[in-house]
């Protein structure tokens, strides 16, 4: 047990030493059993941070994120974070300014993270597979740039189901919308992304 310890905690070194002596604006920690994003990245991190545009921490046992990582890597254009435990987004994710894509799909939503339609730049949305119900379906809608919004598989309201799939349509809602029971008719979903 020590030993798998002892080889992720390497892995993890590596691939940040990786990222800083390339100068890369990529920052991939997937698949690195990690139940938290590790403190000491930030000091490591500290002079390369603001150009760092892609975190990928896919696949780890993240539950949940702190206000100083959203705040540390503020230039993010994209953050994948599919496959954890997270349920909610500090409020510090509006700091994202630039962010075009975020992945949270298989992850424990359970209430869409609103604070989503406060950035400006946000593109992608990917919610796939979470536990989400009620979607706030006017505020994506002032979304300036939003194009697709992944929902499937979440169990979604009835009355979302129909009203949903009429305005998410402009958004390229990849459907049926979300698997819900009761799928509005075809002709105002845009299937496909």
């Amino acid at each position: 047990m020590l030993r798998k310890m002892g080889e992720a905690v390497a892995r993890v070194a590596r691939k940040v030493n990786e990222t800083v002596e390339s100068s890369s604006d990529t920052l991939d920690l997937a698949d690195c059993k990690l139940v938290s994003f590790p403190i000491c990245i930030y000091k490591v991190l500290r002079n390369v941070s603001d150009q760092i545009h892609l975190i990928t921490l896919a696949n780890n046992e993240l539950k949940s994120l702190t206000s100083k990582f959203m705040t540390t890597f503020s230039q993010l254009r994209e953050l994948r974070l599919e496959g954890n435990y997270l349920h909610r987004l500090p409020n510090e994710v509006s700091s994202l300014q630039h962010l075009k894509a975020i992945d949270l799909s298989r992850n424990q939503f359970q209430d869409f993270p609103e604070q989503l339609t406060a950035l400006p730049e946000l593109e992608t949305i990917n919610l796939e597979e979470n536990e989400i119900v009620d979607v706030p379906v006017e505020k994506l809608a002032t979304m300036p740039a939003l194009r697709v919004i992944n929902l499937r598989l979440n169990p979604l309201s009835a009355e979302l189901g129909y009203l949903g799939g009429m305005v998410l349509e402009s958004l390229s809602c990849l459907g049926p919308l979300c698997g819900s029971a009761s799928t509005p008719p075809s002709d105002t979903l845009q299937a496909g992304g």
